[in-house]
């Protein structure tokens, strides 16, 4: 059965109240040094990530017990509605570590297979963007939008890591659009998200996706106005990598993908 547009809003209101409350928690330890160690893919995991999931699964269980709940740092709890949230307590451990204030909280909640209400909470820079399928994109409550930016040559190119591209496959695609690119920068994770989908940057790129990072971010993306899709230029939160882009450029960048061996040093 289809949420109407009433319950999708109550949904995100509730996903927005989660994201700041466990965005708080983690300020609690943001630049305090806190207990770290090191996952088995040499990842960060800190107190503050699990403090911060077993808060969100508590938040959940208490107010939609029949959900499900999948997790980074706990896994997935099944669920009998056929509902599933989504959540990663501390998205960009490394920059939270290293008291980078471009970390966030990404929550989503799936509902019929599909992602249909994203928020990303940037806590320590206050900064908010949250969407439900149909029902539009916000920023701290304001509608957002991604920029009208329509080719390479004028776009600014965000990445978490363009080195990191080269070691998944990407190399030469990702040093095609930079060539194309006005700018690039590695403002990167979720916070390289939130700046495509509040028009302040043009195209994001990441090798290595999980789902738990994707999920929220393509109803951002599309409720913004722009795309999001793995780097085959489909559609999905399951592909293990991503690029989104402001939507006028998603046919120019793919075409640098599917073609990187080809010479775009211009046109």
């Amino acid at each position: 059965m289809t949420a109407s547009k009433k319950e999708l809003n109550e949904l995100l209101e509730f996903a927005v109240a989660l994201a700041r409350g466990a965005g708080d928690l983690s300020l609690n330890y943001f630049r305090k040094q806190p207990e770290t160690t090191t996952k088995s893919d040499g990842s960060y995991v800190t107190v503050a990530d699990r403090e911060a999931e077993a808060y969100l699964r508590r938040q959940i269980a208490e107010r939609f017990p029949d959900d499900g709940v999948l997790g980074e740092e706990e896994g997935e709890h099944k669920g009998r509605s056929g509902r599933r949230w989504i959540v990663d307590p501390i998205d960009g451990t490394f920059a939270f570590v290293h008291g980078v204030p471009f970390y966030g909280v990404l929550i989503a909640l799936e509902m019929e297979g599909e992602s249909s209400v994203g928020v990303v909470n940037i806590p320590a820079l206050n900064e908010v963007v949250a969407a439900a399928k149909g029902c539009g994109c916000f920023l701290n409550g304001v509608p957002a939008r991604v920029s009208t930016i329509d080719r390479l040559e004028k776009a600014l190119l965000l990445s978490t890591d363009f080195n990191a591209c080269a070691r998944y496959g990407f190399g030469r695609a990702v040093e095609l659009l930079q060539q194309r690119a006005k700018s690039s920068r590695t403002w990167g994770d979720c916070y390289g998200y939130v700046l495509v989908a509040t028009g302040r940057a043009d195209v994001m790129l990441d090798p290595v996706m999980n789902l738990w990072d994707c999920a929220p971010l393509l109803p951002i993306m599309e409720e913004a106005g722009g795309t999001f899709t793995d780097w085959r230029g489909v559609k999905t939160i399951s592909g293990g990598n991503s690029i989104a882009t402001n939507g006028a450029l998603f046919a120019e960048v793919m075409a640098v993908v599917e073609n990187k061996d080809a010479d775009y040093s211009g046109d």
